[in-house]
């Protein structure tokens, strides 16, 4: 599995995606945010995780982070990310390309509500140096992914963080 079976996911619905490889790693939230000269949050960050006997894959904004109350509060379960060798095997792609497209298992898709009010997001397309632009409503339709509040903040927090003080 790869960006060859993600190119294939999109052509095979007639979805009009580009995916595009680049030399340079994106693999990092931050090393793609550089690459591609964008802010971090833009980065749609894919996370798999094991959700009582099931894996699950939840994609967030790149400078989100997953708050575990609301996680256990939405899933009934501990938040468990899946080890490297978990992710290849149930997804089919490496840990710095996972995407929620062409998965060699099914999984449940849950986008986090930090997303909404982006525009365009940038998730990996099946290796550490690919991605594609879409925006996160299109996101959703593509993969069957449900909404969900699991990352900390609200939502209009994690947009609009408070200013702090220098002194």
């Amino acid at each position: 599995m790869g960006v060859k079976e993600v190119r294939a996911f999109f052509a095979d619905r007639g979805l009009p995606y580009t995916v595009r490889e680049l030399e340079k790693s994106t693999e990092t939230v931050e090393l793609a945010a550089q690459t591609l000269g964008v802010e971090p949050a833009l980065i749609a960050k894919t996370l798999a995780f094991r959700v009582k006997e099931k894996g699950i894959i939840l994609v967030t904004r790149g400078d989100a982070r997953v708050d575990t109350k609301k996680f256990r509060q939405a899933f009934q379960a501990k938040p468990r990310m899946m080890t490297p060798d978990e992710v290849l095997a149930v997804t089919g792609h490496p840990v710095g390309g996972v995407c929620p497209f062409a998965l060699k298992q099914p999984m449940e898709i849950f986008l986090d509500e930090s997303l909404k009010p982006l525009e365009t997001v940038y998730p990996a397309a099946g290796s550490p140096n690919s991605h594609i632009a879409i925006s996160p409503g299109e996101l959703a339709l593509i993969t069957r992914a449900s909404w969900v509040d699991v990352c900390r903040g609200s939502r209009e927090e994690v947009m609009h963080p408070p200013a702090r003080g220098t002194g």
